[in-house]
């Protein structure tokens, strides 16, 4: 139960943190990664709790490693094609 209302709590301190520290792209991609790895957490609390089997902790790890990497490779070509990584500047080129 205390494991439970504490991955409660970070998921709402993720989400805030996600709204609130939103003026770089590297940093948007942090606060994803802490999300996901909350809900990860909450998953295998969840799956432990019931005796379920694991194997699904072990997709969604390899989802997310590779949802990182893509995160990682369009943040680098963002950056060399525009040279910086400020969510204002991409409001700006769209205009």
């Amino acid at each position: 139960m205390v494991v439970s209302l504490s991955c409660y709590f970070m998921l709402l301190v993720g989400c805030l943190c996600f709204f609130k520290l939103s003026s770089h792209i590297l940093m948007m991609l942090l606060n994803l990664e802490l999300l996901s790895l909350i809900i990860l957490l909450m998953m295998v609390e969840f799956l432990s709790l019931f005796s379920y089997d694991l194997t699904v902790i072990i997709y969604l790890i390899i989802i997310m490693v590779c949802e990182a990497v893509i995160g990682l490779v369009l943040l680098t070509l963002y950056i060399r094609t525009h040279g910086s990584d400020y969510l204002k500047s991409l409001t700006l080129l769209m205009c």
